[in-house]
């Protein structure tokens, strides 16, 4: 079992990177694969809606990673984002990369786990831990929690390693997640399937 991480700040070896390398630490202890995929610097293109999504993923996902990141989601079994805060709110960089990686790919991550981790020098963190989550409820996911809300703080890169309580809310996050994976996997074992959603009902008249 893997679970893919997703680094939405721009910051290589910043504070959500390592939030994120705590989580996967306890992950490895837990017996779960972990891989960190880098946002990075390029430029982000912002999903406009043009509905020519290919099997790849998004028509436009060849220079910035987006589909280089669905293809690694269709063989995850977990996804952890994280995001640093801009004015209490995630990056917009991991935003516009997942409005184009659910759009285009929402087929990959549907029935697995997620997760949201935030990170701040002070305030916006349940702001922007919230507005990851709705990738997760839209896309039929189970979400993990931990022991508080997934968040960490620090300003200056590393300073996020003196946040103790935050530190230990990431171990205790994978420890939840490597759980329900190893419960998902002995369901199929044990041949329960996945449920079968109704489709076609589309109410366009709310404004």
């Amino acid at each position: 079992m893997k679970v893919l991480m997703l680094n939405g700040s721009s910051k290589k070896d910043g504070n959500t990177y390592l939030s994120l390398l705590e989580i996967g630490k306890q992950l490895e202890k837990e017996g779960i694969e972990y891989e960190i995929f880098q946002i990075g610097t390029a430029p982000v293109c912002d999903c406009i809606g043009c509905r020519q999504c290919t099997e790849n993923g998004c028509v436009f996902g060849e220079d910035d990673g987006v589909n280089e990141f669905i293809k690694k989601a269709r063989e995850a079994d977990g996804f952890v984002f994280g995001t640093p805060v801009y004015y209490a709110h995630p990056s917009g960089r991991i935003q516009s990369f997942l409005d184009r990686v659910f759009y285009s790919g929402a087929d990959a991550f549907r029935f697995k786990t997620g997760a949201s981790v935030a990170v701040a020098r002070r305030g916006g963190t349940t702001a922007s831990f919230d507005a990851l989550n709705k990738y997760f409820g839209i896309t039929g996911m189970c979400v993990a929690g931990s022991t508080y809300w997934n968040i960490t703080h620090g300003a200056a890169p590393g300073e996020v390693l003196e946040d103790k309580e935050g530190l230990q809310t990431m171990r205790n996050l994978a420890r939840n997640m490597a759980w329900m994976l190893k419960c998902f996997e002995a369901g199929k074992k044990a041949g329960i399937s996945l449920p079968k959603p109704e489709a076609g009902a589309r109410t366009n008249f709310i404004r």
